[in-house]
């Protein structure tokens, strides 16, 4: 089991452990809804250095990206981010990611650079698929092990740290990053995109400056309440955005069609792969859709349990749920029957042979008031 160069810093400081995607990570400190109810209402701090990171650059990086994911990359400005993911040759998903458009400093007036950030699970599987993919000669660089990562995230965040930059973090919008020297480290990326619906950054490093990162974030967060979050609460804050988990929600056997996932499928930037079954899927329908639920009981819902109709016929499966801190009530994702899916049609989830009703329901389940 691989770990951050935090994991000593969060043992010693009583976070509960487990593995996630191969590596040693905390998933909870205070307690999962303490840490998601600091994250909506404050400011809180993630170790996320177990996500992969790819470097590819060239004349023809532009080519090989939009061959390989849906969105169309060759949109992105630099400075800019893209989510998105990548088809599978059969229409399924082989990861979802983020692009990021690097600066041009350095490049050839023709050349390209990109930072594809994926899923730690992911990893081994995505280097394989593009390198696979790769018949046009682009430079491809693996820095996931030397790429040190914290999500700092909440309302509170920009106002936390901006005394460790000279960069206006307020004015860092959306989607969108700059380099610059960050807590004293020089030639950081600070992102906004996020994956809690609070609003703050990701702050990207060496693993040699890790450490000086999160120590110097702590002190400047102090007055402001920061806190450190596990993954537990990671999971609770992204589902209440309805923001599908790779592995729960979307996979190998999933479309970004049935997903939910066709605004980030543009059939018109020319060919790539399933692009032709994603047209079918677009223009005739899928069988099933992914939908968010809320529940009646106080029970929550688990990956793998099955949705029924009221006479107890299956029509889907359970791929997420939880007892959603900011609602009080459980909630949750899952795939049913297309003829099930729209807003407040009643369905049932099956507890070992209990069936408790349920309402599809629109996402994202929270809304900032």
């Amino acid at each position: 089991m691989k770990n951050t160069p935090l994991t000593d810093i969060h043992i010693n400081l009583g976070a509960k452990m487990a593995e996630f995607a191969g590596y040693n990570m905390p998933i909870s400190y205070a307690g999962i809804k303490e840490e998601h109810l600091t994250v909506r209402s404050g400011v809180g701090v993630f170790d996320v250095s177990h996500m992969g990171e790819f470097i590819l650059k060239g004349k023809n990086a532009t080519r090989l990206i939009q061959n390989i994911t849906t969105n169309d990359v060759s949109t992105l400005e630099p400075g800019h981010v893209q989510y998105t993911c990548m088809p599978n040759g059969n229409g399924g998903i082989v990861d979802d990611l983020l692009i990021y458009r690097l600066p041009n400093d350095g490049l050839a007036e023709d050349e390209q650079a990109y930072l594809l950030v994926v899923n730690a699970s992911n990893i081994e599987k995505d280097w394989n698929w593009i390198s696979q993919h790769n018949h046009l000669d682009v430079e491809m660089i693996n820095t996931s092990d030397n790429t040190g990562l914290l999500a700092i995230q909440g309302p509170k965040a920009a106002e936390a740290l901006q005394s460790l930059t000279d960069i206006k973090l307020n004015e860092v919008k959306y989607y969108t990053f700059l380099k610059g020297t960050f807590a004293g480290i020089p030639d950081t990326i600070i992102s906004a995109t996020g994956y809690t619906g609070a609003g703050g950054f990701e702050i990207y490093v060496s693993n040699d400056h890790l450490v000086q990162l999160w120590n110097t974030v702590f002190e400047a967060g102090k007055d402001y309440g920061i806190q450190p979050i596990g993954l537990g609460a990671r999971d609770t804050l992204r589902l209440e955005m309805g923001f599908c988990l790779y592995g729960n929600d979307i996979d190998d056997t999933t479309s970004p069609i049935e997903a939910g996932l066709g605004w980030i499928t543009k059939l018109n930037k020319g060919e790539f792969i399933d692009c032709e079954l994603y047209k079918s899927q677009k223009e005739n329908g899928t069988a099933r859709k992914l939908v968010g639920f809320k529940l009646d009981d106080r029970r929550v819902p688990r990956h793998g349990y099955l949705i029924t109709d009221a006479d107890g016929n299956k029509i889907g499966e359970v791929t997420s749920g939880t007892q959603s801190p900011s609602l009080g009530y459980p909630i949750g994702m899952g795939y049913v029957q297309k003829e099930f899916s729209k807003a407040d049609t009643p369905i049932f989830i099956d507890f070992n042979g209990k069936r408790l009703q349920a309402a599809v329901t629109k996402l994202p389940f929270y809304k900032e008031s």
